[in-house]
């Protein structure tokens, strides 16, 4: 018996002395499952590679890691991401982003026709759900999870241009606060793309994956998540490696596309005091829009950035009734302080669905183990200055807030493919009774 023993101990060490070797000294299996986050501003999609344990966000052809989530419709296309952000001057009506507000979803008439009446191109309410007019050589319907799909599609295919093997299967986040119907939706919009979604995870989650609070000792966990157009602030009670979401409460008007716009209102007074008339040629607009975009984004690292744009505007006395546009050269320097103060209101309503979570929570701000940034937008100094302020401490900024979501659902992805090194799994547990209080 002993010797049974013996054999059966031995065969056991020989098999994790080979699997430690072939670890070793064998080149790693390609990843077979990838992570997809699926935002309402930006998608990503990531990868966990075996063996060094490292997660890669991969990059489109531009070499961005993340893509605008927006589809363009044209006579002879239909393009995603950085493609069709390029024809939203030019082809708004047919130009869909923002489509996972819409996913799932049951609206009554009069909030569907408050929601359509932001956008450029025209939605349909069918029974209750959303649809996305579109009119190029002729005239159809498209639903948001097509959208979602052709997103969904073009990360697929930048994964398998990336690792060189067929990509089948995903795991793909989705807000704390979308209900079963969102959630098989934001599936059905995987599976549209060719991807069978192994596992359905909670963006504040994910994100506090990507921290690594999953293998620590943490209990309560603040996620804000501040992207282009929503802040979501969730609560997570941590519990060994279990996640239960306490509270949530945001803003879905609320991100830096609003942060953008009052910069582009300020320069576009600036346009009209200097030169007697606004911008109001699309071409000029669609130019200083960008400048404001990109000054924004230069401003978290830089006290001042200078925008110089070249505009067409009819000036009077420029140039005879009926000639073209005169081209003048805009110039302006924009500090921080000044970005700040125009945009100080909007930031201090971040601080609304951070006090109402830990309302609900039942906690004081002192409780908080963890503050976790989310959303490109919670790299804005001033915003990070005001949870520091609020809080007494700083928040985690260990992660890219950018890539924080897509960085924690590859990693899911790597555990259901069975990836080595193993991880620990973070369960979710169902909060049922959850509701979401949103400001604006």
């Amino acid at each position: 018996m002993s010797g049974e023993i013996s054999m059966i101990g031995s065969v056991i060490l020989a098999l994790f002395l080979a699997g430690y070797l072939g670890q070793q000294y064998l080149p790693p299996p390609k990843p077979k499952v990838i992570g997809l986050d699926l935002g309402t501003t930006f998608c990503s999609v990531g990868v966990f590679h075996p063996g060094s344990g490292e997660v890669e966000v991969i990059a489109d052809e531009e070499g961005k890691k993340s893509i605008p989530s927006a589809v363009s419709f044209t006579t002879t296309a239909v393009l995603a991401g950085h493609e069709a952000v390029d024809l939203a001057d030019t082809n708004p009506q047919n130009t869909i982003y923002d489509a996972k507000r819409f996913i799932g979803k049951i609206f009554e008439p009069e909030v569907m026709e408050q929601e359509s009446a932001r956008y450029p191109f025209k939605v349909i309410n069918n029974n209750g759900s959303a649809e996305f007019l579109i009119s190029t050589n002729h005239t159809f319907t498209v639903s948001p999870e097509y959208i979602g799909s052709r997103l969904l599609l073009k990360m697929r295919k930048m994964a398998e241009k990336q690792l060189g093997v067929p990509i089948q299967k995903a795991v793909i986040s989705v807000p704390a606060e979308f209900d079963e119907r969102q959630r098989n939706y934001t599936v059905r919009a995987a599976n549209l793309a060719g991807l069978e979604i192994l596992r359905v995870i909670n963006e504040p989650t994910a994100a506090a994956m990507a921290y690594g609070l999953h293998k620590v000792d943490v209990f309560n966990v603040l996620v804000v998540d501040l992207g282009g157009g929503t802040l979501d602030v969730s609560l997570l009670n941590k519990q060994g490696g279990m996640f239960l979401t306490r509270a949530m409460a945001g803003n879905n008007k609320l991100g830096g596309q609003d942060f953008s716009q009052r910069l582009l209102q300020y320069t576009t007074e600036r346009v009209q005091q200097e030169f007697g008339v606004p911008p109001t040629l699309k071409e000029d607009i669609h130019h200083l829009r960008q400048a404001v975009e990109a000054a924004k984004l230069n401003l978290t690292l830089q006290p001042s950035v200078t925008i110089m744009v070249p505009l067409h505007l009819q000036t009077s006395g420029s140039s005879p009734e009926g000639a073209a546009p005169a081209t003048v050269h805009f110039q302006a320097m924009i500090t921080r302080e000044l970005f700040e103060e125009l945009n100080e209101d909007l930031f201090q309503k971040i601080l609304a669905p951070v006090k109402t979570v830990l309302a609900e929570g039942h906690l004081e701000k002192e409780d908080v183990d963890e503050i976790v940034l989310v959303g490109g937008s919670t790299r804005i100094p001033r915003i990070r200055r005001l949870i520091s302020e609020f809080f007494g401490k700083e928040p985690n900024t260990s992660v890219d807030p950018d890539l924080a979501v897509v960085t924690g659902v590859a990693i899911q992805a790597g555990i259901m493919g069975g990836s080595w090194p193993l991880q620990v799994s973070a369960i979710e547990i169902p909060n049922r009774h959850l509701r979401k209080t949103n400001f604006s």
